[in-house]
């Protein structure tokens, strides 16, 4: 994400300014916990790390978190005694809601249209309380209260783990010290068997230790948080051949060549790791050339149940089933649609414009990690946010005519002069967006994929003379061979120094294939 070539120094002096009005906005807020976040907290036995981290960042934003007396009562009810003995001594640390609120006539309505038994009309309680302004937001992971909240107007205070740790990462860019390394490519045997990030994994599957050891000498893709040393993600993926054997797997596989993901887990934590392990994923299937792309997956937990979300958000379709688990199935057929590009990721179309885009470089490799440049050291991109491992991503422009489309190509070009510019990724425009309602809704939209915190952003909005609009795009590809200015005059992509993109230069495709002949481009992902 790039913000207009000219206005970098100004923005930096208005936003320090912007600093000190708004220090305290989001202190001592309401924050309303659902009945299962509190539960598993206050479990004997941790089986949920994400919650942790949520309970660790409530604290360090400063919000107050409260319970609602229908969770005291929901809680009372729990088999497990330890954990109401447990949660009985930690009560104090919230704060109650001991007398429900009126049941208001717009949420009795859409709770009359959508709940089913007591459990939903409980939830409906909890969501009252946000709607009538009691508590500021809540944090749940149950679907239909997200969907009830929607049909209220209220689902920017309804927060997953997930988007609640984005959301206050954006608002309090300085308490980010959680630092996560660069994604690993490491041996099994080198990986702690022993870190507790494997305990589901342990329970889902009794030998799970076991397959584990045999697996010693190959490779798994890991995240870890340098702070104390834990996992925060596993990947492990295996390349089968049409001669595999899939009697276990039920409707049956047709011979065909398959990327299989082999294990994959992610620790919620706002990182957006679920999205940045996918653009692996298609990596490894683009690069070995496969037909379909596979998993076998329980949905007993809500970490599996977000892992399937994402899944399908990317084109992954229920197949059948493997004993117990089961089974989703990606097809990596080479073809686009420019209605479905999530689905037909990471395949764009040769008869789509193509332009090339400009990127300051100070937001470059902030905004596409995979394409940090030789001269750049890794250890200055440690520290970790949202925008770096998304795949979804925004840019931000007021610049003139022309204006890609959707389904476009972009090609980024990190400004620096004659010999220091380079051309460096492939985008695929997703959406323009030109008219947002007002601040707030030019803040939200940009707010998950963008660079620049929430204070810059604002910014942006108030620099006059007009609003800036956002094009939405995919992160598609890093070139392998990097191309300076220089070698673009001399390709004729440019006409000298005087012609270096300000805006979006639009360049014909003899001009974009000669882009990609040049940067050494592996093509298979451009389709006729």
């Amino acid at each position: 994400m790039t913000f207009g070539l000219c206005h970098k120094q100004s923005l930096s002096l208005a936003t320090k300014k912007l600093l000190k009005i708004y220090p305290t906005r989001y202190e001592n807020m309401k924050a309303l916990l659902d009945t299962n976040i509190i539960i598993h907290r206050e479990a004997s036995k941790v089986v949920n790390q994400d919650v942790g981290i949520l309970y660790r960042w409530l604290e360090r934003a400063k919000y107050i978190k409260c319970i609602h007396s229908l969770s005291i009562a929901e809680i009372e009810k729990y088999k497990d005694r330890q954990t109401v003995d447990t949660f009985h001594i930690k009560l104090d640390s919230y704060e109650q809601i001991e007398i429900p609120s009126p049941l208001q006539s717009a949420v009795k309505a859409v709770s009359d249209k959508i709940d089913v038994n007591q459990n939903d009309k409980n939830d409906t309680l909890l969501l009252n309380e946000v709607f009538v302004g009691r508590v500021d937001i809540l944090i749940t992971e149950d679907k239909k209260i997200h969907r009830k909240a929607a049909e209220l107007g209220i689902e920017d205070k309804i927060f997953t783990i997930d988007s609640f740790l984005e959301k206050t990462f954006a608002e309090h860019p300085e308490l980010v010290n959680y630092k996560v390394l660069n994604v690993h490519k490491l041996k099994f045997g080198r990986i702690n068997l022993t870190d507790n990030f494997f305990d589901s994994l342990r329970e889902d599957y009794v030998e799970f230790n076991k397959w584990f050891i045999k697996k010693f000498d190959e490779e798994a893709y890991i995240t870890v948080n340098s702070n104390n040393g834990h996992l925060l993600s596993f990947l492990y993926l295996k390349v089968e051949g049409k001669e595999e054997n899939y009697i276990d797997i039920n409707p049956a596989f047709s011979p065909k060549k398959r990327l299989k993901i082999g294990t994959f887990k992610v620790i919620n934590n706002g990182f957006r790791l679920g999205e940045r392990f996918m653009k692996i994923i298609f990596d490894n299937a683009l690069k070995n050339k496969v037909d379909e792309i596979y998993v076998t997956i329980f949905d007993k937990r809500n970490e599996q149940k977000r892992l399937i979300d994402l899944l399908e958000q990317w084109g992954f379709v229920l197949w059948g089933k493997k004993n117990e688990e089961l089974v989703y199935v990606r097809n990596f057929s080479r073809k686009t649609d420019e209605n479905n590009l999530k689905q037909c990721y990471p395949f764009i179309s040769w008869n789509k414009n193509c332009f090339i885009v400009p990127i300051y470089p100070d937001y470059h490799t902030e905004l596409l990690p995979d394409s940090i440049l030789n001269t750049e050291s890794p250890e200055e991109f440690i520290e970790d946010f949202p925008h770096r491992n998304c795949i979804n991503k925004v840019y931000v422009s007021r610049a003139m005519m022309p204006h890609p489309q959707k389904g476009d190509i972009l090609v980024f070009y990190r400004t620096g002069g004659y010999y220091k510019s380079v051309v460096s990724t492939i985008g695929v425009v997703q959406e323009i967006k030109y008219n947002f309602k007002d601040e707030e809704d030019f803040v939200l939209y940009c707010r998950k994929s963008s660079v620049f915190p929430e204070n810059q952003l604002r910014d942006m909005w108030r620099y006059l003379p007009n609003k800036p609009f956002v094009i939405r795009f995919l992160y598609v590809y890093s070139f392998p061979h990097r191309i300076n200015m220089k070698e673009l005059i001399d390709l004729q992509v440019l006409n000298g120094v005087n012609d270096a993109p300000r805006g979006f230069k639009q360049i014909t495709k003899e001009q974009f294939n000669s882009i990609l002949k040049a940067t050494k481009s592996y093509e298979s992902f451009i389709v006729d």
